[in-house]
């Protein structure tokens, strides 16, 4: 078999998991109404057909007090109940087991009943919490129980507390956020209590044939936060409490250090979880960008963790787990941690879906069925919208010849995996390749589409890109002044000291691209963490030390026409940590500027009406991108019809999350 270690079953005891993955907490959004359960049921069922064997929910508040949101998912009262099987009856149904997430927003809580330990306001949220009095915090203990009774009563195989990542227990836990001098805080047994006394009396509660799950902050990674000896403290209590299993948590959502994105070394936090084996005889689950099957086995073998815990990978491909078992790993759709339709989604209040997945948490709304007639079908352009597109039909039966002008597949994404951190998503084109040899379409790379070549199709599908937007300045035309797509695709020689004009996406992209000396830190985990501060011998309190980032490759300006902040409008959950890579590698980034001429002294522009020079050797343009929409015309011209998708249709800002969504939901229509 292969991954051996992977497919072993695991003994709890009452009950015998099939493998050592983990459905792994991830809010969807579906959890929040009484209505979305069917849909919430579909996507959870359709992972078990996958091969999941065990799953744990979003987060489920267990009072009003708890919500991470207003209305948000609870299960607190009886009428909660009935929609929480409609979950567990469709998981079962498939042959699977299911937890209930029990996470209590505490200060995090994104309204006014927010309550915490102390009157401290978290950073990440407007609203100041109440601190809990002494009868508040057993009121909160009586509230995890009732919802872990009430899971029970509504199916669930077990639940997991929710003990990390900065939420209520992690701030009882931690000196940052706990400045009580009660019997809940102070010294650290007393700070420990709460998830103690938790653990113990939800087992009297539910009985031993039931799953406790306590997700543990194994690294908190804020100042003030817990030491190593209080965590292997805290685990060895809450093992003794009655916990069935330990997961491991990793950071504070305020925290400094980023723990899940795409530029974080693939299962950057195994070595953690780890640590702690040697001290609990119960089994461990580690968790953070472990995303392929061969990752997974190498945690396992090694005697890392007992199971890992994948959410984000199998909302990108649900049948992650039948494909690493039927030795397919080529074919698993990989998360490439960009977490633009996932966590960006959930905390802009919106449904969660995938970039390289658009059905997931659509399962019963976005569905690929057979044609009812194959048709010949051309699609045009073989970047993210044209390979979704394309792959789609063909898997619905229609007869699909997709041409490309360059010599390989990928378009932007091609350009995209060439910067530092986003070597993930080559991945993407590796599956979209396997999914062209599977399906049966019929590539003609090298190949320019025209208007008499395309007479011929049922239906023609344009998704034939962007083009860069020329700069109009003075000086444009000069030898060091540069395209990103040149630089990205290293046609062009680049000097030591650069200014790019443009601070979007692409801008700041190419800015890591000029600083980072190749390998990227995101291919060595020792290295990864020295930069961001990580004490990997976890001697430090919160397992933080100073930054230690290596020299940039090259000094940059990073400018922009806009005054004000630059990246504002990049994705929440990963634009911080652009911005701050980006301090840390002493770029200059400046916003409201006006540009007036670029000649031998280098780039001259004003700020506030001040006049400057920027002795630059090289001038990379970044200015934005045009649809290109020229086939298109010449086939309107003639009288036919070309769907346009992707950047050929929307080119404002580069958006693969559309790109693709928008090629597969037109394909399950033609």
């Amino acid at each position: 078999m292969p991954y051996p270690h992977l497919f072993s079953p695991l003994d709890l005891g009452h009950l015998t998991l099939p493998n050592r993955v983990i459905m792994g907490s991830m809010h969807t959004g579906l959890e929040d109404r009484a209505r979305d359960f069917d849909k919430l049921a579909a996507y959870f069922a359709e992972r078990v057909r996958g091969g999941v064997g065990l799953i744990v929910t979003g987060g489920i508040a267990p009072s009003i007090e708890g919500w991470l949101t207003p209305l948000g998912g609870r299960l607190s009262m009886p009428w909660h109940v009935a929609r929480h099987r409609k979950v567990t009856r469709a998981v079962h149904d498939e042959g699977g087991r299911i937890c209930l997430q029990i996470l209590h927003g505490g200060r995090y809580g994104y309204h006014p009943f927010s309550v915490a330990p102390s009157r401290l306001k978290a950073p990440i949220t407007p609203f100041t919490p109440r601190a809990l009095g002494a009868r508040g915090v057993e009121r909160t203990i009586a509230d995890f129980v009732n919802c872990a009774r009430k899971a029970r009563e509504a199916g669930y195989d077990g639940v997991e507390v929710m003990g990390s990542e900065g939420y209520l227990i992690n701030e009882f836990l931690a000196e940052r956020s706990n400045q009580r001098h009660d019997a809940w805080g102070g010294s650290v047994e007393r700070r420990q209590r709460l998830p103690v006394e938790i653990v113990q009396r939800m087992r009297a509660a539910v009985g031993p044939d039931f799953l406790i799950i306590y997700r543990l902050s194994m690294l908190d990674l804020v100042d003030g936060g817990q030491t190593w000896d209080e965590i292997v403290a805290l685990a060895r209590k809450i093992q003794s409490a009655g916990a069935s299993l330990i997961n491991s948590g990793i950071g504070w959502h305020e925290s400094r250090v980023p723990t899940i994105v795409t530029s974080v070394p693939r299962a950057a936090f195994s070595w953690v979880t780890r640590r702690l084996k040697a001290e609990v005889s119960i089994p461990l689950i580690t968790s953070n960008r472990i995303n392929m099957p061969a990752v997974a086995e190498r945690i396992l073998a090694d005697g890392d963790a007992d199971m890992v815990s994948m959410a984000r990978p199998l909302l990108a491909d649900p049948h992650w787990l039948r494909k690493a078992r039927e030795d397919r790993a080529a074919d698993i759709n990989t998360c490439i941690a960009c977490n633009q339709a996932c966590l960006d989604h959930v905390f802009e209040h919106k449904r969660a879906s995938c970039l390289v997945n658009p059905r997931a948490c659509h399962e019963t709304e976005l569905v690929v069925t057979a044609a009812a007639s194959s048709r010949r079908i051309a699609v045009v352009g073989a970047g993210p919208a044209g390979l979704a597109c394309a792959t789609t039909l063909a898997e619905r039966g229609h007869a699909v010849t997709l041409f490309e002008r360059a010599a390989q597949i990928g378009g932007q994404f091609r350009l995209a995996m060439r910067i530092p951190g986003k070597e993930e998503f080559a991945e993407t084109l590796r599956y979209f390749s396997r999914r062209i040899e599977q399906t049966g379409v019929e590539l003609r790379l090298a190949t320019e589409a025209t208007p008499d070549a395309l007479g011929g199709y049922d239906e023609v599908v344009l998704a034939t890109g962007v083009t860069p937007r020329a700069l109009v300045l003075a000086g444009a035309e000069r030898a060091n002044v540069l395209s990103y797509v040149d630089v990205l695709q290293g046609h062009a020689a680049v000097g030591q000291r650069v200014a790019i004009i443009g601070a979007g996406g692409i801008g700041f992209d190419v800015a890591e691209f000029l600083i980072e000396p190749a390998p990227s830190p995101s291919t060595d985990i020792a290295r990864w963490a020295r930069e961001w501060g990580v004490d990997t011998s976890l001697a430090a309190r919160g397992g933080l030390l100073p930054p230690a980032p290596a020299p940039a490759a090259r000094q940059v300006w990073l400018l922009q026409r806009t005054p004000g902040k630059l990246g504002k409008r990049l994705n929440r959950t990963t634009g911080w940590v652009h911005r701050a890579t980006l301090a840390a590698k002493q770029v200059t980034m400046l916003g409201g500027v006006e540009y007036e001429r670029i000649d031998d002294a280098g780039l001259h522009i004003r700020i506030d009406g001040q006049a400057q020079v920027l002795a630059v050797d090289t001038v990379v343009v970044c200015a934005g991108q045009q649809a290109n929409r020229s086939l298109h015309a010449a086939l309107a011209a003639r009288g036919l019809r070309g769907h346009l998708i992707g950047g050929a249709d929307v080119a404002a800002e580069l958006d693969a999350k559309r790109a693709i969504a928008q090629g597969t939901q037109l394909a399950t229509t033609l």
